[in-house]
């Protein structure tokens, strides 16, 4: 955790209600930081659905081949998290270490190991002391309580300046709903997914296939919408988990994602995505500045979004942004860079409302000062018309500043 807390974060967390059916406690194994707390476990006394989605790293880390096995079960009882070592690229090791894990969280609880998933973040490549934590499961359910949401967040952070927590409501067939979501990341950032820890939690009742579907369709405007450096980890987890609670006021289980019953709830789950995705952004490694970038008139939404993504990764880009510095140039390199059809003479570009640049040159109107300007605010919105089609996307980045590189280059120090 970086010693002091981004520009970017947020003045105040949100107020996270208790969760019906969720019991969770954090404990200080010592796994990389002291006097800090660094695993987290979550544990569900009645079975709860369980939903999904993971890196697309080739070099997966052991916790995430392990969620997917279990995953198919679609039953969760538990969750353990610890921070500080990433338990990737550790082979047989690395095996061993979930394996422990498991069957101490199982033993603790009393179910079985296929219903407890598991994620690690930090390190890649030391082996995992698991008996650092495995023999503390036991306390760590006994002391489990509904209302610890922020600290649940703090046990997770690496890098992170600050715990990332967001909560909604919903309706479901006239019965209220939470949603409450954690999450933790500020560097090795990137569709799909992100050095990315993130578990929601509800207390809807939906049936596993069906929160599959939300989760999966949820994540493309948010977790993979945003990019802090363009590096994709070996471990982004992203779980969602609905505990079923609210059967007890007469919500009826809901079984196909396509039922209109679920429209309030998708929406207020899409909220908690984006409201997670955007304070991982805001908390990038040395960050100063948000970048919101929307491509417009591109071929395809999927067009536009390579486009606005190889944008937002441009080390050009993202250090004249940290430099304040209105060099639209930078945006015109990387729209052509981005393997997707564009017309220079059709590009119109905008920093904030200035309109820069305009069929394929300088705008006539273009102002340095008023440009300028823009550059210097905290949020920045830079629009791009491709004009060739209606595909359109918008990806959010930050600026990239010396205290990036400080921070990653003595980051196992």
């Amino acid at each position: 955790m970086s010693g002091s807390v981004s520009p970017l974060a947020p003045k105040t967390f949100a107020d996270m209600p208790p969760v019906r059916g969720v019991r969770m406690a954090t404990a200080e194994a010592g796994i990389k930081y002291k006097n800090r707390t660094d695993v987290l476990m979550m544990v569900f006394d009645a079975p709860a659905a369980v939903a999904g989605v993971f890196t697309r790293s080739l070099c997966p880390s052991a916790a995430v081949d392990f969620c997917r096995q279990n995953l198919s079960g679609g039953v969760a009882r538990a969750v353990v998290v610890n921070s500080g070592n990433a338990n990737a690229f550790t082979g047989v090791k690395g095996r061993a270490a979930t394996a422990l894990t498991a069957t101490s969280a199982a033993e603790a609880v009393g179910c079985a190991t296929g219903e407890v998933f598991l994620a690690s973040t930090g390190v890649i490549g030391e082996p995992l002391d698991a008996t650092k934590f495995a023999g503390v499961l036991g306390d760590m359910n006994a002391r489990g309580t509904e209302d610890v949401w922020l600290e649940a967040a703090k046990a997770i952070m690496t890098t992170d300046t600050y715990p990332k927590v967001a909560t909604r409501s919903a309706t479901i067939g006239g019965v209220t709903v939470t949603i409450n979501g954690i999450a933790k990341g500020a560097g090795m950032i990137a569709p799909d997914m992100a050095t990315m820890l993130s578990f929601v939690v509800t207390d809807a009742d939906i049936a596993p296939q069906a929160l599959q579907a939300l989760l999966s369709q949820g994540v493309g405007p948010s977790f993979n919408s945003v990019t802090v450096d363009s590096d994709t980890s070996t471990s982004d987890t992203l779980m969602l988990f609905a505990t079923g609670a609210a059967s007890a006021d007469g919500q009826a289980r809901v079984e196909d994602a396509s039922d209109a019953a679920l429209d309030g709830f998708r929406e207020a789950l899409n909220a908690v995505l984006f409201d997670l995705a955007l304070q991982v952004v805001r908390d990038g490694e040395g960050a100063r500045k948000m970048v919101a970038i929307t491509v417009e008139g591109a071929e395809s939404d999927a067009a536009a979004k390579r486009i606005g993504l190889s944008i937002a990764n441009s080390p050009l880009v993202k250090t004249a942004v940290a430099g304040e510095d209105a060099n639209w140039g930078r945006i015109v390199m990387a729209v052509g860079k981005a393997g997707e059809k564009a017309d220079r003479d059709r590009l119109a570009i905008w920093f904030g409302d200035i309109r820069v640049a305009v069929n394929g040159e300088r705008d006539p109107a273009y102002s340095e000062a008023a440009a300028s300007a823009v550059m210097k605010e905290q949020d920045i919105a830079i629009k791009v018309e491709i004009g060739l089609g209606s595909g359109t996307a918008t990806v959010y980045t930050c600026d990239l500043t010396k205290e990036y590189i400080e921070i990653n280059g003595d980051y196992r120090s």
